[in-house]
């Protein structure tokens, strides 16, 4: 839940502010999600820092340029860099980076998890994609909107797909005993 809180807020923000109070917001919760983290654990999850780093770049150059453009363009980039880790993680160690992240949880054969990661990185490229289709085709409220609720939408949708193809390739309880 607490990696919906900037965006969340960046969307309430918005909503009563418009877009660059609503960028300065996504940066400090994005800053404070981070500085909690860290301070819980002593570590951060590299995707939270990479959104960080993107973040802080990205609504810098809004905030500073004053244009909207570049925090629309983030989730794209955000995306397909994503993207291309998991593409980049079947070529670099002996495990992709889906494995490496539910590996611990579920025992897979190697070619489901090369399946799995592979749809990740589509989907991720493809959620890029539809970003940059709504930031060019659509007014800016209609962006925020689609952030929030369609992208989200389009990952909750994805990982029950990805459920439901997970449960064809788990060996069944009952079947093990």
């Amino acid at each position: 839940m607490s990696d919906f809180f900037p965006i969340v807020l960046f969307f309430v923000a918005y909503k009563f502010q418009g877009i660059f109070i609503a960028t300065a917001v996504a940066i400090a919760a994005t800053l404070l999600q981070v500085g909690v983290a860290w301070y819980r654990t002593r570590k951060v999850e590299p995707m939270h820092l990479v959104t960080l780093g993107l973040i802080v770049v990205f609504g810098g150059a809004t905030l500073v340029f004053r244009d909207e453009l570049f925090i629309k363009w983030k989730p794209t980039v955000l995306n397909w860099a994503f993207g291309l880790g998991f593409l980049l993680s079947r070529f670099v160690g002996e495990r992709t980076l889906i494995e490496r992240i539910m590996g611990q949880q579920i025992d897979l054969p190697k070619e489901i998890w090369q399946r799995l990661n592979l749809a990740w990185v589509l989907f991720f490229l493809t959620v890029g994609a539809a970003n940059l289709f709504v930031v060019y085709s659509f007014d800016t409220e209609t962006w925020v909107n689609f952030k929030l609720f369609g992208m989200v939408g389009l990952t909750l949708v994805f990982v029950v797909a990805q459920s439901i193809f997970l449960a064809r390739h788990v060996p069944d309880a009952k079947t093990e005993e």
